[in-house]
């Protein structure tokens, strides 16, 4: 069966848009699973630049047909905004390449106000304030709306009236100003009639497509170590981002995944608040940032840099039986003399070659470097045997200690910038 699923292993913005868009080229359709328009994915073909917030990252191949699974919560004002954009540069001319999840929550106008507020307070963790922790929340209670909910307008209003009357409280007590039931009604029925043409039942389509012989590619948001059930909590996102939760979010059997992939980085990055064993809070952290132009595509803040963490890579490889690792900015180390790797972690006098559960442990962990030589330039030209030497090295001993190959390796931007090992659609 042709079905792959593309995961991030660390904290979020390995490189997931460029990798599934060059993994796309055979592809016939990309569907993602979970997050909401808190997710940035940067594509640069050509030399121009795409970011996507909700769109699936295979928008930029005209055969394939993207999905916007059941999964996900979505921003209708963001979204059509990246349709109106790609339709700009001549894509989704045909209604019939996008389809939109009917079951899929929406993250609406009190959503977002509230993240806000919660942002300035005590219980602040380093949200991107778009509304989708909320937004995950009202699906949880059982109070959210739904796509479907912009074609029963009856329906609508009373689900939102319901909604802003169990909130007011709240907003009462942070001095913030709800919006008019009649305001938000009128503006997300107009983005219900535009989106219309591409609202449909996602895990029937998706089904009819893998028992057909499609190839198929599932991918994620965020990244491994931020999912709500095993990431490092509550520092975490508000859905599952392991490969197991593309499952359930799509409705599709876990039998029908032929293999998954997991996007790294050859160092480390988090945004936000939580534990960062490798952390460089340094002039080395510091110059990683500036060279890996490392600052969110969705808010722009600057990204914690570290070293690559391999017992925090190894529990995302377990947690989502992660097979193949596409390494993404390699290019990015250049020009260092020395490059270490964290191969384990010391937690009161013992080695842990995995990170532990508590976050408060993460936190204390003293991580163990190996120190590798550097090297000075990595181009994709010649492929492996182009590379210097040492950071072939490197690739090879990320390799081993990871225990699985490396499928793709990343030393740029663009799709010419990349060595591809090894294809799931081949």
């Amino acid at each position: 069966m042709p079905v792959a699923v593309v995961v991030g292993a660390q904290w979020g913005d390995e490189g997931k848009g460029k990798v599934v868009d060059l993994l796309t080229e055979n592809a016939d359709v990309v569907a993602r699973w979970g997050g909401g328009a808190n997710a940035g994915h940067t594509l640069v073909v050509d030399g121009q630049k795409y970011v996507t917030h909700l769109m699936p990252s295979g928008v930029l191949r005209r055969q394939v047909t993207c999905v916007v699974g059941e999964g996900m919560v979505i921003d209708p004002k963001i979204l059509l905004e990246e349709i109106r954009a790609f339709k700009k540069h001549g894509l989704l001319a045909d209604s019939s390449k996008l389809l939109i999840s009917r079951r899929a929550h929406m993250t609406l106008p009190h959503h977002r106000i509230l993240d806000g507020v919660r942002e300035q307070g005590p219980a602040a963790v380093g949200s991107t304030k778009r509304g989708i922790g909320p937004t995950y929340e009202s699906k949880a209670a059982r109070t959210g709306l739904r796509i479907d909910d912009l074609y029963r307008p009856d329906r609508f209003r009373k689900r939102l009236e319901a909604n802003l009357q169990l909130l007011g409280p709240v907003f009462a007590d942070a001095k913030d100003q709800l919006p008019s039931v009649e305001s938000v009604i009128k503006e997300y029925l107009a983005y219900g009639e535009e989106l219309a043409p591409y609202v449909g039942d996602a895990s029937y389509f998706l089904n009819k497509q893998i028992d057909a012989g499609k190839n198929v590619l599932l991918e994620g948001a965020q990244g491994v170590l931020l999912d709500i059930d095993h990431g490092t909590y509550p520092f975490v996102t508000s859905s599952s981002t392991t490969a197991g939760g593309a499952c359930a979010a799509l409705g599709i059997g876990p039998t029908k995944i032929k293999t998954v992939i997991g996007i790294v980085k050859a160092y480390a990055t988090r945004v936000g608040m939580g534990p960062f064993p490798t952390e460089l809070d340094d002039a080395v952290g510091a110059k990683i940032r500036e060279a890996g132009a490392e600052f969110g595509s969705t808010t722009g803040r600057p990204r914690r840099c570290g070293w690559l963490d391999m017992p925090a890579l190894r529990l995302a490889i377990r947690l989502s039986g992660i097979e193949s690792l596409a390494l993404t900015k390699l290019d990015v180390l250049s020009g260092m003399e020395t490059v270490k790797v964290c191969v384990a972690y010391k937690l009161r006098g013992k080695l842990l070659e995995e990170m532990p559960c508590d976050p408060e442990d993460v936190d204390e962990v003293e991580p163990v470097y190996e120190e590798h030589p550097g090297w000075k330039q990595t181009k994709a030209d010649g492929g492996l045997d182009g590379l210097p030497e040492t950071a072939a090295k490197y690739l090879d001993r990320v390799s081993e200690l990871a225990g699985i190959p490396l499928s793709l390796i990343s030393v740029g931007p663009g799709r010419d910038e990349t060595i591809v090992k090894g294809h799931p659609f081949e």
